[in-house]
């Protein structure tokens, strides 16, 4: 059996979906969940008003039918355009991350295996046991932090994409522009691991002291007095990076809102200049191909050419230079993208993108305060709810079809 079942529902309008809900919660008698859930995906007509029902277990689904027949539970309407994914950066890792969909789904335990063993010989020790059950901050050191990052957000992918999600678009925010850049075919899985690697384990080796600040303001707003921008998240969201000295500096002038970030080093700042000329070395031995997906990259904002892609000199920038998150959701939208699908630990950029632009569905597939399972489910769910085609025979294995309720005209 798997996992976790979803049943989705649909109807022409937002009354006829209670209406299908209810007619379903008072026919089940004892049809198994994972056949209901694979009858109603591969066996009804998709339309615009959609709910799904998430369960482990027959209590949970008939909750949840009661929920949508009342007029609420996971339920809304399609939107038209196209997807894109967010890959998150770093500070969204946490300590258990990955290990129920690992026990939950073999797609992402094979996935996250098959990364971690990559990682192996290049990190020195068990990426997975880190992850897992690390209780001595090895997570959060650098080098370990965004191999790991990487791992669970391929894994994580590979799992949506197995269920169905078929990106137009992929960008990354910091380390998650890497994975981005491999999910879309530019580097084989052991490049990706030795460039993940290298920019890791040589942030990490810098000298620590470097500060972090997210200030709610536009740039124009921060004299900035020889700190690095690190990051424009939002028309009002902006990170700052620089040394202790001077990043108080700024704070102490500022009259708005400020949060340090929990961070070892100042990324994204001229005090990553040390290490380029290394990495650069790593960068020249991986071969780049052309993306499958296109990237819109964090670096220019614009979509990112085959050919910076496979430069050097890119990758570099992107280490050193501004996250303008901001502008690739702008080029996002303006290509035609209404649904944003973050896979990432922890649900961060999906409030970024609802600062940037308007009438946009985001949707995290993780959140840490949440079962992982349930989490991803869930938000699987709000995904084809906007409009995400998703493979319900592959969600549903083993499923079979059985007669259910026809349409509640």
């Amino acid at each position: 059996e798997p996992s976790v079942v979803l049943w989705p529902l649909s109807a022409r309008s937002s009354t006829g979906l209670p209406f299908q809900a209810d007619r379903l919660r008072n026919f089940l008698t004892d049809e198994r969940p994972v056949d209901v859930g694979f009858s109603l995906g591969v066996g009804r007509a998709a339309l615009e008003h959609r709910g799904v029902v998430v369960g482990r277990s027959g209590v949970d689904l008939a909750a949840g039918l009661g929920a949508v027949a009342g007029g609420g539970g996971v339920s809304g309407r399609v939107v038209s355009g196209r997807t894109a994914v967010l890959f998150t950066g770093q500070g969204a890792q946490w300590v258990g991350m990955g290990r129920e969909l690992a026990d939950g789904f073999p797609v992402f335990g094979a996935a996250l295996g098959e990364v971690c063993a990559v990682f192996g010989s290049l990190l020195g020790g068990d990426l997975r046991e880190v992850m897992f059950t690390d209780s001595g901050g090895v997570l959060d050191r650098t080098g370990w932090t965004q191999p790991a990052l990487f791992a669970f957000e391929v894994a994580l992918f590979r799992l949506a994409e197995s269920w169905g999600l078929r990106p137009d678009f992929v960008v990354g925010h910091s380390v998650g522009e890497v994975v981005a850049a491999y999910v879309s075919g530019v580097w084989s899985l052991s490049d990706a691991c030795r460039v993940v690697a290298a920019r890791g384990g040589l942030m990490e080796a810098l000298p620590v002291g470097g500060v972090m600040l997210a200030v709610a303001a536009s740039v124009d707003e921060v004299d900035l007095g020889g700190v690095d921008v690190a990051a424009v998240n939002g028309p009002r969201s902006v990170v700052v990076s620089g040394t202790e000295e001077q990043v108080a500096v700024l704070e102490a002038s500022l009259g708005v809102k400020t949060r340090r970030l929990r961070v070892s080093h100042a990324f994204h700042s001229r005090l990553m200049d040390p290490m380029l000329v290394d990495y650069g070395r790593v960068l020249e031995q991986v071969a780049a191909n052309p993306a499958g997906v296109p990237l819109v990259s964090t670096v220019t904002g614009g979509v990112a050419s085959d050919e910076q892609l496979g430069s050097v000199a890119y990758w570099q920038g992107q280490v050193r230079g501004t996250v303008r998150f901001v502008d690739a959701v702008s080029t996002l939208s303006g290509l035609g993208v209404t649904r944003f699908v973050e896979i990432g630990p922890d649900s961060v950029l999906t409030a970024m993108v609802a600062e940037c632009v308007d009438d946009t569905v985001a949707v995290a597939l993780q959140r840490r305060d949440r079962d992982q399972v349930e989490a991803y489910a869930t938000g699987m769910a709000r995904a084809w709810i906007s409009g995400v085609d998703l493979d319900w025979a592959a969600i549903h294995p083993g499923g079979r079809q059985v007669d259910l309720p026809t349409y509640a005209f």
